[in-house]
């Protein structure tokens, strides 16, 4: 059942269109649908993803991973972070890749793998900068040895950037160098790292040489710029919009004020129009008095703060009527409001905007 008018429209298309023009030559793509694929739909995207030409699967959790599965889909599935002690039968027997980087780990997956009759190939992760999760690269020979002595496979290794946006970056320029440095060790003495992989978004699109096997594109597949020093460096296409329609117009004249706190006040008669989207529904309150939105191909301010479930608009003079179209981001006749735009107005990432997008907004699946 649904009555309200407001919808995240979720482009399929878009998603096989990125999938190809971010893919290297040569080089396994992986698509990460952590986060209910960045508030896009997990299930709907990795099977357009991997229609695109995707051949693995990035998670963050062990849930998400075995909701992938329920789905039917049989593509490879990197749990990105050690599985949490007790979820390790459970993921290995929903075939998921575990990523290792602790003697906790090790015995956690080495156990349960014992326990089901597995030998799963595992992926080690190397903190070669960020300092999130991962083994610093001089504890890696004794931890790999200690991977082969609990009867664990070495499927992979991998890492990850801080600062990929940036190649020049010493800091950047380091990590690369220290997970290089590591290869080569493993390479000098006959072993065998598996699947190498470091890139993500940013690092495929301006670090030609961390791409190694395999690219993890995260933020790219869903047309969002990973920086605003990217922006254009790649045909990516949005895949999402978020529409709704105006419920409400009410002419107020001038010197009225309008919503909680009374933040914006009229200078001259206007046509002010509810919206039925607010900050329950991920459209933040950091966007009041600073968001446009695009009504009859035009845009209009989002004026007064932002309450949980609505938002007014100031059409001025313009006609505007209930049942009009919104759209607070995505293209509308020769407008379009990137979602980077409505990052930059609410001072975080593109990232956090699709992301934040609530499961009460219904999504809507096209191409």
């Amino acid at each position: 059942m649904r009555f309200r008018p407001t919808a995240a429209v979720v482009d399929l298309g878009a998603v096989r269109h990125n999938v190809g023009v971010l893919k290297p030559d040569g080089v396994a793509y992986m698509t990460v649908v952590k986060a209910n694929g960045y508030g896009h739909g997990a299930v709907e995207i990795s099977r357009a993803a991997l229609e695109g030409g995707a051949t693995w699967l990035g998670v963050a959790l062990v849930e998400e991973g075995v909701r992938l599965r329920d789905a039917g889909i049989e593509a490879p599935i990197l749990v990105l972070t050690e599985f949490p002690r007790g979820a390790e039968k459970d993921a290995l027997a929903a075939d998921l890749t575990p990523t290792l980087y602790t003697p906790d780990g090790i015995e956690g997956v080495a156990e349960a793998a014992s326990s089901l009759g597995l030998r799963p190939a595992v992926h080690v992760k190397l903190d070669t900068g960020m300092h999130r999760v991962g083994l610093l690269p001089e504890r890696a020979d004794g931890f790999l040895g200690a991977v082969a002595d609990r009867g664990l496979e070495l499927g992979g290794l991998l890492s990850h950037f801080a600062k990929a946006e940036a190649p020049s970056d010493p800091a950047t320029k380091a990590q690369l160098r220290g997970f290089e440095d590591l290869l080569g060790r493993l390479e000098a003495r006959g072993a065998r790292a598996g699947i190498r992989h470091m890139a993500n978004t940013a690092a495929t699109m301006a670090i030609p040489g961390s791409r190694f096997d395999l690219v993890r594109i995260g933020i790219g597949t869903y047309g969002v710029s990973p920086d605003p020093s990217l922006d254009g460096a790649y045909d990516l296409r949005p895949a999402m919009s978020l529409r709704t329609r105006v419920s409400l117009v009410k002419r107020l004249g001038s010197g009225h004020a309008v919503s909680y706190g009374l933040t914006y006040r009229l200078m001259r008669d206007a046509n002010i129009a509810t919206v039925p989207v607010g900050y329950a529904d991920g459209y933040a309150r950091a966007l009041s008095n600073r968001a446009q939105v695009l009504i009859r191909g035009r845009r209009y301010p989002v004026v007064g703060n932002v309450t949980m479930d609505q938002v007014l608009v100031d059409c001025g003079d313009d006609p505007v009527e209930a049942g009009d179209e919104v759209v607070l981001f995505g293209r509308q006749e020769s407008d379009e409001i990137r979602i980077e735009e409505v990052a930059t107005w609410w001072g975080t990432s593109g990232y956090e905007v699709v992301c934040a997008v609530s499961e009460r907004v219904p999504r809507e699946y096209r191409g």
